[in-house]
């Protein structure tokens, strides 16, 4: 190759790169007027946009917009997305109010890969992706009026934006570590940080209007909350869970490792209220909801769920009896009174218990000892959990019915029966338990009865019993053989001693040291008459009790009565 034409053909590849250095001169000074033109008329059409989308009811605001024409990004700055009260007062009027209101802040929100051209000239939006960051998202509830049944008349999401746009398609919507809270009316229920949810595949044209395997308009919505943990506002106890997965497509949501975990120990935080109060410690393993409807959720503020699974599970309930009684009724904390506090109508058609431990413990300041009860292996359903006023029109009782271990020992069936409607905390229950060594039963009788169970052997027993706020009545079967107990008591240095004759008398004269089936075994009809104070499984559990004493013997001698509240 001679000397000239290297020089020709460098000169030619100079020209070219000159050429294209141009081009992408022209193209990036063209993109910044473009750019600068369009931003105002950009601001304009998101606003006008987003308002008429509404209805009015919201209205965004942000500080600037950066657009890129050459990568088809924009970054908007600084935004805000605020209801506007007065038209959400007007729909409450007409009746077309959504049951919830969004409040949204954040810092950025960037749209990738902007089809700019395309929506200029196309009236198709078409984006990769839109990434929101960190942001600030209130949820509020309000209980307003139900709407009609216009499902006619109402124009889908398609229809409302047709005359401006054709098609709007969006690869994904990612909500990356946002703090979420939620309010009913201005009081606020929840408060969540570092959640992210991921929208994929929105699609809104003529054909997907009416597709009916996109929830939202799109094909799948995920959310994820990891190794959340909080203080309670009494800064009693810390919550804690390990994740917290959900598909609102999939209708389901999933819970690991909740955990409520009580900051001192059980003596020691008895004492930081003034009145008897339960200290709770809870770990569930796992949580399940399927069948969840969003949708309801979100447009009417229903909550309808199919199944919930809890278990496996351990429940540490702790009670110090040192301490006055409060003077609060607990027949507002009965199971179904409480559901009717619920903020939200609510349906649960089930509810499987499965590997739940259960231990309900009483500190005696006269033993100076912890007495335990134990439900080992709790298992069984609970059927119709709700408040719903439509379908307790239709069924207003819930039924549970459930099979547990008492202390390890005794399998125990009960099943209840819950009237959804009652005032006064109606609920009826009954059960079998089979055969087990009565010793078992020490680990209660000695520290808080301070009696011991030296032999017996229960053969079966089972009750049936009617209860409400006020008190209780039913009847009692207890089969036993070979009952002998043992009185104790302290000596002089307050150590555990046996009370001899009072043991022998009891054995004796009391007790009664068999009850054997048949046309001489004998039964109780109760009558119990609960505290104020007392709760639910309390007058469950005293009404059997209170029977099992009558059969042995010892009903003559009266049941110690709850201490009464202290006047203020």
């Amino acid at each position: 190759m001679s000397k000239n034409t290297f020089y020709r053909k460098r000169k030619f590849w100079y020209w070219l790169a000159g050429i294209f250095g141009v081009l992408i001169l022209i193209l990036g000074i063209g993109a910044i007027i473009l750019s600068a033109k369009w931003k105002p008329t950009l601001t304009t059409k998101i606003k006008e946009g987003v308002s008429n989308a509404s209805n009015g009811l919201y209205q965004i605001n942000f500080k600037d917009i950066h657009l890129n024409l050459l990568t088809g990004t924009a970054v908007l700055d600084s935004i805000s997305l605020m209801p506007d009260s007065n038209v959400f007062n007007q729909l409450k009027v007409q009746k077309q109010a959504p049951t919830h209101l969004f409040r949204i802040k954040l810092a950025h929100l960037k749209i990738s890969r902007v089809g700019i051209l395309k929506a200029y000239f196309k009236k198709r939006i078409d984006l990769s992706a839109i990434i929101v960051d960190h942001p600030s998202m209130d949820m509020v509830y309000h209980k307003v009026p139900k709407r009609a049944d216009t499902a006619t008349n109402e124009k889908t999401l398609y229809q409302q934006i047709s005359k401006s746009l054709k098609s709007i398609a969006v690869g994904q919507i990612k909500i990356v570590d946002a703090d979420f809270d939620y309010y009913n009316g201005n009081r606020k229920l929840n408060q969540v940080k570092h959640l992210s949810v991921n929208v994929k595949d929105i699609l809104i044209d003529s054909a997907a209007q009416f597709d009916t395997t996109r929830v939202f308009h799109s094909k799948n919505i995920g959310f994820e909350l990891l190794g959340y943990q909080s203080d309670t506002k009494d800064k009693l106890y810390t919550l804690k869970l390990d994740t917290l997965r959900g598909s609102i497509t999939g209708r389901d949501l999933e819970i690991r490792g909740f955990k409520m975990i009580p900051k001192y120990p059980k003596i020691e935080f008895s004492r930081k209220y003034d009145v008897q109060k339960d200290r709770y410690d809870l770990d569930f393993k796992k949580i399940s909801l399927s069948g969840i409807d969003y949708v309801s959720l979100n447009n009417n503020g229903e909550l309808l769920v199919k199944q919930v699974d809890l278990g496996p599970a351990q429940v540490n309930v702790f009670m110090n009896r040192e301490l006055p009684p409060s003077s609060l009724n607990k027949s507002g904390n009965f199971p179904h009174m409480a559901l009717k506090r619920l903020p939200i109508p609510t349906i649960v058609e089930q509810l499987k218990i499965a590997k739940v431990n259960v231990a309900y413990g009483e500190y005696n300041p006269k033993t100076k000892e912890i007495g335990t009860v134990k439900l080992d292996g709790l298992n069984g359903t609970i059927r119709n959990i709700t408040n719903d006023s439509s379908r307790l029109a239709k069924q207003s009782h819930a039924y549970a019915d459930l099979t547990t271990y008492v202390m390890g020992k005794a399998k125990l069936n009960v099943k209840i029966d819950f009237n959804l409607t009652s005032n006064n905390g109606a609920f009826s229950y009954k059960g079998k338990v089979n055969g087990f060594d009565l010793k078992a039963l020490n680990a209660i009788s000695k520290p808080l009865g301070q009696i011991e169970l030296e032999s017996g052997q229960v053969t079966s027993a089972s009750f049936d019993v009617s209860a409400n706020a006020a008190g209780s009545k039913g009847v009692v079967y207890f089969y036993y053989k070979d009952l002998k107990i043992k009185m104790l008591g302290e000596d002089a240095d307050g150590k555990e001693k046996k009370k001899g004759l009072l043991s022998f008398l009891a054995n004796t004269i009391l007790i009664k040291d068999d009850n054997i089936p048949g046309e001489k075994g004998r039964f109780a009809n109760v009558t119990h008459e609960r505290a104020p104070q007392a709760s639910f499984f309390n007058i469950m559990w005293k009404s059997v009790f209170k029977g099992m004493r009558e059969i042995v013997g010892i009903g003559i001698v009266p049941m110690k009565k709850a201490e009464k509240p202290k006047k203020k």
